[in-house]
């Protein structure tokens, strides 16, 4: 299985002055404007570690799924959720040529850990030999930042601002996610069956 943003999020989207707010609380950070860019960086990396940790895609945007093969024959588990919308399945084969499946084939089971592609009628179509099937996908809350559950907005900016303050750390094991964020995103994360494959 293979996963690409298609769109990707806004600066303007992303919560700069709350982060500065949060910031200045335990710091005195400063209320100037000439580190928004480094905060933004801050901002993306903890947004993108918390969909790692939790596969929940937290700003609304559009995603590519791409598999070689179905886990089941009527259904597929897509890989991030919330999913609010498939706009397109496309059958490649390993040639290169390209197939739309209708619409009318296939419908989106809404879960907010699990969505799934199913088949309106007994199975999806068949995945070309050496090919692959590519679902376009919109996933996420929603295109702003309130959209986002208050506990996950919460873990962004302890995360973000756990990178800030320790921005010139080596010694930090790989991976290392603070307690409180650790302990926020908990009840969101997937539970991995088949051996830590997909759902």
């Amino acid at each position: 299985m293979m996963l690409s943003e298609v769109t990707t999020v806004p600066d303007a989207a992303l919560p700069v002055e709350e982060f500065k707010a949060h910031l200045r609380l335990g710091s005195g950070f400063g209320t100037g404007s000439v580190q928004d860019v480094v905060l933004v960086s801050f901002l993306r990396a903890a947004v993108t570690a918390v969909e790692a940790r939790t596969s929940k895609v937290l700003f609304e945007r559009e995603f590519m799924a791409g598999f070689t093969v179905w886990r089941e024959s009527a259904a597929q588990a897509l890989p991030i959720a919330p999913v609010s919308a498939v706009s397109n399945v496309v059958l490649v084969d390993r040639t290169g040529v390209r197939t739309d499946v209708g619409a009318d084939t296939y419908w989106l089971e809404r879960d907010m850990h699990c969505p799934r592609l199913r088949a309106v009628g007994t199975c999806l179509p068949p995945v070309p030999q050496a090919g692959m099937v590519e679902v376009v996908l919109t996933a996420g809350y929603g295109p702003a930042w309130t959209d986002i559950p208050a506990d996950l907005r919460q873990a962004v900016l302890l995360l973000a601002a756990h990178y800030y303050e320790y921005r010139d750390e080596t010694a930090l094991s790989e991976g290392c996610m603070p307690f409180g964020v650790a302990s926020l995103i908990e009840r969101y994360k997937v539970v991995r069956l088949y051996g830590g494959g997909a759902r």
